[in-house]
């Protein structure tokens, strides 16, 4: 079984401009149910986070702001979405999910949100279309349930989890491994526990090799009991965002490192979509669908 977080307002409608890289919501998971790879059953509908498990990560007067619609307008704009009740409330079904997707990643091994990978949010703010960090709030989550105690997040989309690395910046029970296009934005970064920048143009080869060699240690070093897994499609060649130079082969072989790594060592793994703005929507709905494909094949 893939739990797989979904609910009709992770599409809810934008402005025109605003569309396209929203299209991609609604088409995975029918593409997942048509070909097999997922049923019915997998998908679950989160219902709104608790507040509480929120403001674990976020700031009292961020949230407040979000909820009221009252950020100040320079902040919102470096979010870039026209804030709307539907959007908060679709960014807190969102975050829900991965909550929910950490326990029953516990249950069966994997779990993944169709949405989520916002990593661009900060404790005190968001940008970059990221509004909560789910993640890091799922990774909060478990911790103080206790149901982990060492956490790995492995963040693989082109763009460097920056909110991320703010988040847990004092929290040695969460390590952040970001592979990231050296010149993509953000373009002040933050320090993640362990940051590898990737030139421009990188390749399969060199990316699935550098991949192999830290991954591993990573996980050797830092012990985790559970691992997020960010796995942004945005590390195409042809993405707009991006910089780097993988094809879907690559990124599907990418996704079997970190899914192979995890049955292996029997470490629960949490998965969120992060970005893709490939130009053919085909191309970013492939890639997406891949690390579904791969994962029920190792998890089965």
């Amino acid at each position: 079984m893939l739990p797989i977080a979904f609910h009709p307002i992770y599409k809810h409608p934008l402005p025109e401009g605003h569309r396209f890289p929203m299209l991609k919501y609604e088409l995975l998971p029918e593409q997942l149910l048509y070909e097999g790879t997922a049923d019915k059953l997998d998908f679950f509908e989160p219902e709104i986070a608790d507040l509480e498990h929120i403001l674990a990560v976020h700031t009292p007067e961020y949230v407040d702001n979000l909820l009221n619609l009252t950020l100040d307008a320079k902040v919102a704009r470096k979010i870039g979405f026209p804030l709307s009740v539907q959007l908060i409330e679709r960014e807190l079904r969102i975050a829900n999910g991965t909550i929910l997707g950490c326990e029953k990643a516990l249950q069966t091994g994997v779990s993944f949100n169709i949405a989520g990978g916002t990593h661009h949010a900060f404790t005190n703010r968001g940008e970059a279309f990221c509004m909560l960090n789910d993640q890091a709030i799922g990774a909060q989550y478990l911790l103080d349930k206790k149901l982990a105690s060492k956490i790995l997040i492995v963040d693989l989309d082109v763009h460097q989890g920056n909110g991320t690395a703010e988040i847990f910046k004092n929290n040695s029970n969460v390590f952040t491994f970001s592979m990231h296009g050296k010149t993509n934005y953000p373009f002040k970064k933050e320090v993640s526990n362990m940051d590898i920048a990737l030139e421009d143009d990188t390749n399969d080869s060199e990316f699935l090799s550098i991949l192999k060699e830290n991954l591993p240690k990573v996980i050797e070093n830092h012990k985790p009991d559970f691992i997020f897994y960010l796995a942004g499609v945005d590390i195409l060649a042809t993405d707009k965002l991006g910089k780097l130079a993988c094809t879907i082969d690559g990124c599907k072989k990418r996704d079997e490192i970190v899914f192979s790594l995890c049955r292996k060592l029997e470490i629960p793994v949490q998965v969120s979509m992060g970005g893709g703005y490939s130009p053919k929507i085909k191309t970013i709905i492939e890639a997406h669908a891949n690390t579904y494909r791969v994962a029920k094949q190792i998890f089965d």
